[in-house]
């Protein structure tokens, strides 16, 4: 079965798109609100063991869709003439979002990821990336897709609606644009009145052709969800959507022994970073790592985190070497 990877990804340090961001908050008051924050947008290099660990460990992934606005990340500089450059396609905004132009640009990964399923030449099943997801061994097809079930990753969990102390946890955050406010609303938009299928932060296998049906139907959702520049409140996620809508239809397969390691420097002390990193080489089950603001981290710390990731997933450069001795082998 073909099965494709789409990876959304942007260079906040580039001097065009920092403009298009201030040029959009200065329409709306120079107030710079937190979904703004410029971590929401650095490249610290990420991008390259995301693309790195897919060639790796999941070398059947037909193409490698890298979702962006007018910018070329510089890693197809080092896969150019490679063996690897002819799966990887970079996708622009404009793209995924025919119909919908004005409304770019966009600041929003929650709006980029409502629309990724509009590629063109999309395979039907494919796997949702953010660029700071990477995996870390060895996974197969059906680690995402078993047959005609789309593998999820999470846990059954209450509506805040009925729950009064999720009730109150909501009014304490001011109804913010959180996740678990966001994962609800999609499971409502879904049939899901009562609880709701966390969804843990990790790949999202999804199937184009579930969301072309549901959104054939509800036109309206989709335009909504399209039309905010900055994260908000408002909108729901489409992956989140997307697994509820395999759920309800019986072509989901409910299955955790894969697990994330999660990397927060910015919020985690030194110690904690560290044991995440020793208990992710102890534990098989750990696949998949999600580093994320590592920019923020101290110089010290960055150094032990890429330090790791270079021994767990490795560079590009050392990946294409290793396909040219094989290729010479071959031969």
């Amino acid at each position: 079965m073909s099965i494709d990877a789409v990876i959304a990804w942007v260079d906040g340090n580039d001097p065009a798109h920092r403009q298009r961001l201030q040029d959009y908050l200065h329409s709306l008051g120079g107030h710079v609100p937190v979904t703004a924050h410029p971590t929401r947008f650095n490249d610290a290099g990420e991008l390259e063991y995301c693309v790195a660990s897919l060639f790796r460990f999941a070398p059947w992934f037909r193409k490698l869709h890298i979702v962006t606005a007018g910018q070329t990340p510089g890693l197809l500089r080092v896969l150019e003439r490679s063996a690897f450059a002819e799966r990887i396609r970079l996708v622009d905004h404009a793209e995924i979002f025919r119909g919908y132009e004005h409304y770019l640009p966009t600041f929003n990964a929650r709006t980029i990821s409502g629309a990724l399923w509009r590629i063109e030449g999309l395979a039907d099943q494919f796997v949702y990336f953010n660029d700071d997801f990477m995996l870390l061994r060895a996974l197969r097809e059906t680690d995402f897709f078993d047959r005609d079930r789309v593998v999820l990753r999470g846990y059954w969990r209450r509506q805040s609606r009925f729950s009064w102390s999720k009730r109150l946890a909501r009014l304490w955050s001011r109804g913010g644009a959180g996740s678990h406010a966001a994962q609800e609303m999609s499971a409502e938009l879904a049939g899901f009145e009562r609880e709701y299928y966390y969804s843990y932060h990790n790949p999202y296998p999804m199937r184009r052709s579930t969301l072309e049906r549901y959104f054939s139907r509800y036109p309206e959702r989709l335009e909504g969800n399209l039309s905010h520049r900055l994260r908000s409140p408002q909108q729901f996620r489409t992956e989140c959507l997307a697994l509820h809508l395999e759920i309800a239809q019986g072509t989901a397969l409910l299955d955790n022994h894969l697990r994330t390691v999660q990397l927060k420097p910015r919020e985690q002390a030194a110690w904690r970073v560290r044991a995440r990193m020793a208990q992710a080489d102890r534990d098989p089950r750990v696949a998949f790592a999600c580093v994320q603001s590592v920019e923020l981290a101290s110089s010290a710390m960055q150094g032990q985190i890429f330090a790791w990731l270079d021994r767990r997933v490795g560079r590009l450069d050392a990946l294409i070497a290793a396909r040219c001795v094989q290729g010479d082998h071959h031969a």
